[in-house]
């Protein structure tokens, strides 16, 4: 039998959910008509490259020519809406998408079979991140429970259409003569 200090341990990996979850962000980003690339693992501060999907395109004074992204995911729908980001890390990305996979409920004595619903993505700029960084534990976390509100403009295609403008890509439009 357990100890309840192993007990307290034994948090649920799901290394493919996980993975999957970048992939998941990357083609949801491309689904925009950004370009974008994966990281190599274990690269520090980031996890994504999106650029402009033009070769040619030269970025404006206002536009910048690559965005780097970190991707957080979190996969339990009941889940405190909080995820760990490192101070060190703060300035190594442009945005921090935050993926809530939302494949079931896990916490108390469920068992991840129900509660599943369509995945949430959060576009939350590198400002937005550091003002909600609390440092105070070892987790170095940002909980996002209380702010639903101050979040809803970075959330799916809005937060999405904020890399797309900082890169200049506009929405895909059909020319109609």
């Amino acid at each position: 039998m357990a100890s309840i200090k192993e007990a307290a341990r034994d948090w649920l990996r799901l290394p493919v959910v996980t993975a999957g979850s970048e992939y998941l962000v990357m083609g949801y980003l491309m689904r925009r008509n950004i370009l974008a690339y994966k990281a190599p693992p274990g690269n520090e501060g980031y996890d994504l490259i999106c650029i402009h999907p033009e070769p040619r395109h030269n970025p404006s004074e206002v536009e910048k020519a690559q965005i780097r992204v970190q991707v957080k995911s979190r996969y339990a729908t009941d889940c405190d809406r909080g995820f760990p980001v490192k101070e060190k890390s703060l300035a190594a990305f442009d945005y921090l998408i935050v993926a809530f996979l939302n494949i079931g409920n896990f916490y108390g004595k469920n068992d991840g079979s129900t509660g599943s619903c369509e995945p949430e993505f959060y576009t939350l700029p590198q400002s937005f991140v550091r003002e909600h960084h609390d440092s105070s534990s070892s987790w170095e976390k940002v909980r996002l429970k209380k702010l639903q509100d101050e979040i809803e403009p970075f959330k799916n295609e809005k937060g999405f259409e904020l890399i797309a403008q900082e890169l200049g890509i506009a929405s895909p439009r059909k020319n109609r003569i």
